[in-house]
């Protein structure tokens, strides 16, 4: 189990995972190959059946796996290919082994350097589940015909959140802020649970956020060296804006935790 330090508990630590703007870098001559295998896997093709642990419409597991992909989308590709692309991955959703799935565009993303176009979010009761699914040959079929053609860079960032409340399927017309967070080389196990600390603590003081899922990388290959991520849920693009308004705030919290931090990626998708 995590620790979470003390400070969490500070009313100006809200705006943490949320004010922030990276200073990394990326090349499409380094992008590797999309194929995710991070784990063996002996899944059978299936898709999900009444009979199945996937009969609840509305589960609510005490613990789970989130999976984030980010794409670069070629400048010169076709729209058509782009939204063959999301209808595909979005398809994926009948697969066994997701309990939630959603890939569309970014709403908007805040970095210096990294441009990222599109998102897959999806969520799995286990590492095995999500290993299955990355074997499964409808997604490596995705991957293969739809997506290698028309991308440029990806990032993949994968997470156990074992402590969040709600159900695991984000709400249709729900807004979600996404963080990642790079830590300084040398950080200290103490500075790392400070920080997830009070990442963690902001749902208790800001009812806005309806769900929030924080955790550690379990998948660095290709996660650019980020290793916490989180994922905030709101009702809607409102709540998650009014985040936004206190800029006093915010730059407080980025001098709490600045030598911690060797960049932070913050993204918005609906």
């Amino acid at each position: 189990m995590l620790c979470v330090s003390t400070r969490a508990g500070s009313a100006r630590t809200h705006f943490l995972s949320y004010c922030f703007s990276a200073a990394t870098s990326f090349s499409a001559a380094t992008l590797k190959p999309f194929h995710y295998k991070p784990f063996k896997s002996h899944f059978h093709p299936s898709i999900k059946m009444l009979s199945s642990s996937n009969s609840d419409p509305n589960p609510k597991p005490s613990e789970f796996v989130e999976h984030v992909v980010l794409f670069k989308v070629k400048q010169d590709a076709d729209p058509s290919a782009i939204n063959a692309m999301v209808s595909n991955l979005n398809g994926l959703t009948s697969l066994e082994p997701v309990l939630h799935l959603k890939a569309g565009p970014i709403a908007r993303i805040r970095s210096s350097s990294l441009s990222f176009t599109h998102m897959l979010h999806s969520r799995h009761r286990t590492k095995f589940d999500l290993g299955s699914y990355a074997d499964h040959p409808a997604h490596i079929s995705v991957v293969t015909n739809y997506i290698k053609p028309i991308i440029d860079d990806i990032m993949a960032v994968d997470w156990v959140s074992d402590d969040v409340t709600g159900s695991v399927i984000v709400p249709n017309g729900s807004a979600m802020r996404l963080t990642f967070l790079k830590l300084k080389d040398g950080v200290e196990e103490s500075g790392k649970n400070e920080i997830l600390g009070v990442v963690k603590g902001i749902k208790d003081k800001f009812p806005s956020i309806e769900q929030l899922s924080v955790g550690e990388n379990f998948s660095p290959g290709r996660a650019k060296g980020f290793s916490i991520g989180s994922i905030a849920v709101f009702k809607g693009m409102t709540e998650l804006e009014a985040l936004d308004s206190d800029s006093e705030v915010a730059n407080e919290q980025k001098d709490k935790v600045r030598e911690f931090l060797d960049g932070v990626l913050v993204l918005d998708f609906l």
